[in-house]
């Protein structure tokens, strides 16, 4: 429970938490017992920008999930073009993270920020494989000291109604670096390299700057789980 409630908040959060929380005080001198439901609401908020310490893995190569979630999709598609990855078929990775997941994300590989590209677009369920192209969104490309490129994209949901990005294009980030934010529930898809294959499977939860979905020196039979 201490480890819960002892997280630290990303600065982000802390406008909506002291909104929520004037909020409370204001329904409190109306009634009492809504005092109690907006603190509860005033917690959830604080939760929601909570900005856990991540163990990053450091081996070389290898591309970590730059969200907290569940893997919704895995696929072949063409690239968004603002990415700059190419017109042919790449194995595309989404996590689809909940009102209830960290939303602080992370980036998944070390290297250059060389591309950035915002789309104004709907806000449909992010869960939906259509989100992709027809929702809010904001790539990144991220190139490796190698060469290798990562397309990784922030994507707003149904409820999320505000992209954050926190770097620059020429900008050189560490793996788990923190990149960016989405308020309130929304998808992140990442695109790995031709011949790369996933190391994980539809349905399986995933850790920012923890669970490693690809490895870039070894390339595998991509993994298939079975329901339990």
């Amino acid at each position: 429970m201490l480890k819960i409630v002892a997280v630290p908040m990303h600065k982000e959060g802390r406008k909506f938490v002291a909104i929520f929380a004037a909020i409370a005080i204001v329904l409190g001198l109306i009634w009492q017992p809504l005092f109690w439901i907006g603190a509860g609401i005033t917690v959830w908020c604080y939760y929601f920008f909570r900005d856990p310490v991540r163990m990053v893995p450091q081996q070389e190569g290898l591309v970590i999930s730059p969200a907290d979630g569940v893997v919704s999709l895995i696929s072949d598609v063409v690239p968004p073009v603002e990415l700059e990855l190419g017109t042919a078929p790449l194995t595309r990775v989404s996590v689809f993270m909940n009102v209830f997941n960290c939303h602080v994300n992370r980036a998944p590989i070390a290297g250059k920020v060389t591309q950035i590209a915002y789309h104004k677009g709907k806000f449909v369920n992010a869960s939906l494989d259509k989100a992709s192209e027809h929702n809010e969104r904001n790539g990144l490309t991220i190139e490796s000291p190698k060469g290798t490129r990562i397309g990784v994209v922030q994507i707003a949901g149904l409820v999320a109604r505000r992209i954050v990005c926190f770097v620059n294009v020429n900008d050189d980030i560490k793996v788990g670096h923190r990149f960016g934010l989405i308020r309130f529930g929304s998808r992140l898809d990442i695109y790995l390299p031709q011949g790369v294959q996933p190391l994980v499977s539809v349905g399986q939860t995933a850790v920012a700057a923890e669970t490693i979905l690809a490895d870039l020196n070894a390339p595998e039979i991509a993994r298939t789980a079975l329901p339990a």
